[in-house]
């Protein structure tokens, strides 16, 4: 079993996109199934991820980072938070009363806890707020876990 956990950006410039889509193909299928993903289901790179991970047979958990979370999705992004999260087969809740950069942070922090290998779509740059991906990202690394960043050369992020 390989337990993999996502972080990443919400937005992200159409090649960058498209480059973090194979690129999560192409190392989710490499790695030793069964296959286990931790997601907070964020837009962007989380929701790409878990489409991925569950189109490959693997099987798909979450931390919700607080309660009234959804709240913080619209348009498209609800849609998609909703059917994943439907399709987890665990679902964990943080015990923070309202979304914020302190449950995103704890959030971050629980993904890599409790995964092997990080998959980092980033772009290299520090994080606009606690909660980041940068901070996910020095978090695995403090912890000893593998971190593979996927970003394409020369794309800046929105």
């Amino acid at each position: 079993m390989t337990v993999v956990g996502i972080t990443g950006h919400q937005s992200m410039p159409p090649r960058a996109r498209a480059h973090a889509e194979r690129e999560l193909s192409a190392l989710l299928a490499a790695l030793e199934a069964p296959l286990v993903g931790w997601s907070s289901l964020a837009a962007g790179a989380d929701q790409l991820f878990a489409e991925i991970l569950l189109r490959l047979g693997g099987e798909l958990r979450v931390v919700v980072p607080s309660r009234g979370y959804e709240a913080t999705f619209r348009g498209p992004d609800l849609d998609a938070y909703h059917r994943l999260l439907a399709a987890a087969g665990v679902v964990t809740v943080l015990d923070f009363a309202e979304p914020g950069a302190a449950a995103y942070h704890a959030a971050g922090c629980f993904v890599v806890e409790n995964s092997e290998i990080v998959a980092a779509v980033w772009d290299g740059r520090p994080a606009r707020g606690l909660g980041g991906t940068a901070d996910a990202v020095r978090h695995a690394r403090d912890h000893g876990r593998e971190v593979v960043v996927i970003w394409p050369e020369g794309v800046e992020r929105f």
